[in-house]
């Protein structure tokens, strides 16, 4: 086994975090039919074999010129293999100038408006780009470490592709408040969601929420264990019987809760990937050009619309909306088509 460059960029300190380092290996007739996984963790010595497995499911493993993703790949005598480890990430998010909305600022605390597509803190998959790093832009060095090295200020999230209100604490006075708050349920959140199909004028989903044992990416409602999660919806507007723009106000917060309870309810939202599966039957009563609009709407319809708390050093009541995002106004105009 020998590795171009030959080092370890975990363990050698003259070696440069932005450098990339390749193991290559050559199956001998003892290694004919063993998991590459095994072969290679053994063989390398400085990486779990857990570690690997992830580098190989994350396509940094060729087999013969091929990019291979199965860990339990059997191998031959006389494979060639070459696993490529990419650079490690920064022990701290780094700071980076990306443009943020800010609804207010004071010397404890920052309320934004975050578009679609912005994640929230670093984590494998997204370890640059993220809000943290504007935040660390923004705010500079002070901020560093309120709350925690990876995750500074933030006291609740919104996914990936969930747009609208969010709260972040600048000093740990504010962090441990907000906190505090959140995990009290002494703060004001509702949001607006597109869903599929017609929900009745008002009424609540009350489920526990656990993570689905048939694909951990996803939650769902479970009869036991979960935590308990409640949700009060209120219909606002509905499009030719086929969908329904929902507010929804959260008693709880647990992970994905308005998606899956709209979801468990037959109501999916438009655009979710993760809990809509196939094309709702509602589609056919839209316009075509409404239909393809829904239907290719690039990530879950869900906006969080309005946030209330309590101001963590003057116990001022504080309100911040934001208005609908230009996609999510574009889709309704589709929907609203005859």
């Amino acid at each position: 086994m020998d590795a171009l460059p030959f080092r370890d960029p975990a363990s050698s300190p003259a070696s440069s975090s932005a450098e990339s380092v390749r193991h290559r290996l050559t199956a001998n007739a003892s290694q004919t039919g063993q998991r590459a996984d095994r072969v290679l963790a053994e063989a390398i010595g400085t990486l779990s074999r857990s570690r690997v497995k992830s580098l190989i499911e994350s396509g940094c493993l060729s087999c013969d010129g091929q990019i291979r993703t199965d860990p339990a790949l059997a191998l031959r005598e006389g494979m060639e293999l070459v696993l490529e480890v990419p650079p490690a990430a920064p022990a701290r998010p780094l700071p980076e100038n990306i443009p943020l909305t800010i609804l207010y600022e004071d010397r404890d605390l920052l309320v934004l408006d975050k578009p679609p597509g912005l994640v929230v803190h670093p984590a494998p998959g997204n370890e640059t780009g993220t809000l943290v790093n504007a935040l660390l832009a923004h705010c500079g060095p002070e901020f560093e470490g309120i709350g925690g090295e990876k995750r500074p200020g933030i006291v609740h999230r919104l996914d990936k592709d969930t747009s609208g209100v969010m709260v972040v604490a600048k000093t740990p006075l504010a962090h441990q408040a907000l906190s505090d708050a959140f995990a009290t349920r002494d703060i004001e959140r509702a949001y607006q969601a597109l869903a599929w199909g017609v929900l009745p004028p008002q009424g609540e989903f009350d489920g526990a929420i656990g993570r689905d044992k048939r694909d951990r990416k996803r939650m769902t409602v479970v009869s036991r264990g979960g935590k308990h999660a409640l949700t009060r919806f209120k219909t606002l507007e509905t499009f030719h019987d086929s969908a329904s723009l929902v507010e929804c106000r959260l008693a709880t917060g647990r992970t994905h809760q308005i998606r899956v309870h709209l979801s468990q309810a037959g109501h999916p939202l438009i655009g979710d990937p993760v809990y809509l599966r196939r094309i709702p039957g509602a589609a056919r009563g839209l316009t075509r050009e409404g239909r393809e609009a829904a239907l290719d709407f690039p990530r879950q319809a869900l906006h969080a619309a309005t946030l209330g708390f309590k101001h963590p050093r003057t116990g001022e009541m504080l309100r911040f909306s934001s208005p609908l995002p230009e996609d999510f106004r574009t889709l309704m105009e589709k929907l609203k088509e005859k």
